[in-house]
């Protein structure tokens, strides 16, 4: 086992590359729902982080076991991403419209959806499977373990952003977490084909 400081580095690398979509979408839940309580906060956070940790650990078991059923999957990826998101954000971005001037709050985003969200922002970091393909099973779980924990702390705060944010721009918060929702779909199916 080589735990040197390039393994824990570039594993902290790779979290905050692969949190930035997780941060993006945490940014829009805070803007949706201005008094989120810090409870849900880590709530929120911890789902996007078990995902992130999840998804690379299975694309490790992937490559190390049915690594051919896994390639012809990878090209629907960027597909799944995009209709998840894009459902999401255009619910989010309907709600938001529809109810702009109401000042009610409710909340932006329940289990289920959050679910959704978590699959979605995490689906591209399958593929991390293929470039930790070499570590042995401790060092995979290691290195998926310090995505997870980035993560969690990127997505904290992405929400406390989009919290302290979202109480100045009040009705339109809907329509804006939404479109970034929307948006994140568009960019990771985008970048894919490049």
């Amino acid at each position: 086992m080589n735990l040197d400081f390039s393994f824990f580095f570039n594993s902290i690398l790779l979290g905050i590359g692969l949190a930035m979509d997780a941060f993006s979408v945490s940014l829009a839940n805070g803007l949706n729902e201005a008094n989120m309580k810090k409870a849900k906060m880590c709530g929120v956070a911890g789902i996007f982080s078990l995902f992130q940790f999840a998804m690379p650990m299975i694309g490790w078991i992937c490559v190390s076991t049915i690594a051919q059923y896994f390639k012809a999957f990878e090209k629907f990826i960027p597909w799944i991403a995009l209709a998840l998101l894009g459902y999401i954000g255009g619910k989010m971005l309907y709600d938001g419209i529809k109810n702009k001037d109401s000042g009610e709050e409710k909340p932006a985003v329940g289990f289920s959806a959050l679910l959704v969200q978590g699959v979605a922002t995490s689906i591209d970091a399958l593929s991390v499977g293929f470039t930790i393909s070499s570590y042995n099973l401790t060092e995979a779980l290691l290195a998926c373990l310090l995505i997870g924990i980035v993560t969690f702390f990127i997505c904290f705060a992405g929400i406390a952003i989009g919290k302290k944010a979202g109480t100045r721009l009040a009705g339109k918060a809907g329509i804006f977490g939404g479109a970034i929702l929307i948006f994140i779909g568009l960019e990771i199916f985008i970048t894919s084909w490049f």
